[in-house]
């Protein structure tokens, strides 16, 4: 995709395509190095505008009936559908995702997930009457009572730059759902995505005001989408250390938070497993966005009895993986998102080495002419107190780390300071969840590194706080009112 194929997107702010205080940037292709389009650098003085018009839309919105707000996401996944072509082929320019994972994990999940907030749930829910002995008049009596869903306010929804379509909208459609209005930070990395979407959003009727979008690289652009005293909640997807200064800020005004953080996923691979089936779910972290995921079990505990086994198959996996254009349908593992993330990947990499892991596979940069590339790594005999098994690297590399007794193997575990998801392989099921009820992580796969969608998502410990996903995602997006009266 060329840069003349892309329009300049301006800042989408109160209903109105709005032109950057501070110029445009360009969008790069990582798999090309190219240029792809030109995004908006917001002021903080537009980022405050943007949060400002969130706060006058929000009153009409949130008195809308949710059937209303329902079929203005079902209209928005219809146009996402209409238009999937041309917007799948930019999500591929902009983050270098493979052809499958722009069409399906991307725009396909977004158009997905707001198809299923358009689904209409109780707001509502009586709780049994209680008898009050003595109420405040000191007479005994029946009291009834309701629990009410009511909508936060404003929203900040900061977004990461792995998944420009699902993100974004696991934030927006959930929060325009309950009744909320939104101000959109995307990341800088592949902001053009989120435009399109707002696109789809105007297209669909979304009313002025109710969904905004600011972009830049600047950090003040953040700073002010979350500060902005017209905000009652931020929703972030990023990293732990971005969080924890989100949360000072928020915390200082109450601010509502929902945030989904980093990873280090630990793979308990038990001498029992189906080996085939452990070294496929791990060998996601080579092949799904070039291990670009918080969710990947980029930390492999193998039992001895089937550690050498495991490591040798895992080599094998890792090596056979086509690295290369992610337009090529043979290629399996893109590029990364930038020159310096590949930098920081390979830094973790030479780390590794200098604690004295083994790099069985990968380790070197591939002999690509172009674009972001680093191959398919695995790092043997790791100890769980180095940096490659400490840190989130966030790119296409395994540490793998022996372990004698089911006990070692939980301690190692949850010897982290992350547990957003963690995954448990072995052929006696009974013993597989007995240690999954004793992982410190958000979610535990059995034998899978596959996802329920209706399943709450969120962390333990430094991955993050509280949960999405589903239902659970309308509860994030909503404060509990209740109401009381006597029966």
């Amino acid at each position: 995709m060329s840069a003349q194929e892309v329009e300049r997107q301006r800042l989408f702010v109160g209903g109105a395509w709005v032109e950057p205080d501070g110029g445009y940037y360009a969008v790069i292709d990582p798999a090309t190095e190219e240029t792809v389009g030109w995004a908006p650098e917001a002021s903080r003085d537009q980022v405050h505008a943007a949060c400002a018009a969130a706060r006058e839309a929000f009153g009409p919105w949130s008195r809308t009936a949710p059937e209303e707000r329902a079929a203005v996401l079902a209209r928005t996944a219809q146009i996402i559908g209409e238009r999937f072509a041309p917007y799948a082929e930019l999500a591929q320019a902009e983050t270098g995702a493979t052809t499958a994972t722009a069409r399906g994990m991307q725009v396909g999940v977004g158009a997905a997930r707001f198809r299923r907030y358009a689904r209409v749930e109780p707001a509502e829910w009586a709780i049994p009457p209680q008898i009050n002995e003595a109420g405040p008049m000191g007479k005994a009596g029946v009291m009834g009572a309701l629990a009410v869903r009511q909508p936060v306010g404003v929203v900040t929804c900061i977004t990461s730059y792995n998944n420009p379509w699902a993100n974004p909208a696991g934030k927006i459609a959930p929060a325009l759902a309950m009744g909320n209005t939104v101000v959109v930070k995307p990341a800088p990395q592949d902001p053009l995505s989120v435009y399109r979407m707002a696109q789809a959003l105007e297209a669909a009727g979304a009313p002025a005001g109710v969904v905004n979008v600011v972009s830049g690289r600047a950090v003040e652009v953040g700073e002010a989408a979350v500060a902005s005293p017209d905000v009652d909640m931020v929703s972030f997807t990023g990293s732990t250390a971005v969080g924890q200064r989100i949360a000072e800020v928020c915390g200082r005004d109450m601010k509502r938070q929902l945030m989904e953080l980093g990873g280090k996923g630990a793979a308990v691979v038990f001498d029992d497993a189906d080996l085939g089936s452990a070294v496929a779910g791990i060998g996601t972290t080579f092949s799904f966005y070039s291990g670009q995921i918080c969710t990947a079990p980029t930390r492999v505990l193998a039992q001895r009895g089937v550690y050498d086994r495991l490591v040798e198959q895992l080599a094998a996996y890792a090596s056979r993986l086509p690295v290369g254009d992610p337009r090529d349908p043979a290629t399996v593992v893109g590029p990364l998102i930038s020159a310096e993330h590949r930098d920081r990947v390979e830094s973790y990499v030479e780390a590794g080495r200098k604690e004295g892991a083994v790099v069985v596979a990968g380790g070197e940069r591939p002999p690509l002419d172009r674009g972001f590339h680093v191959a398919p790594t695995l790092l043997a005999d790791c100890a769980n107190d180095m940096r490659v098994a400490r840190e989130e690297i966030f790119g296409p590399v395994v540490c793998v780390i022996p372990f004698e007794e089911e006990e070692e193997g939980i301690a190692l575990a949850n010897d982290t300071d992350y547990g957003l998801i963690d995954y448990v392989w072995s052929g006696d099921v009974a013993r597989a969840f007995r240690v999954a009820r004793r992982l410190r992580a958000g979610g535990v796969g059995v034998n899978t590194v596959g996802r329920n969608m209706e399943a709450p998502f969120g962390g333990f410990k430094k991955s993050g706080v509280g949960r999405d996903v589903g239902s659970y995602a309308l509860h994030a997006y909503s404060e509990v009112q209740a109401i009381v009266w006597p029966g």
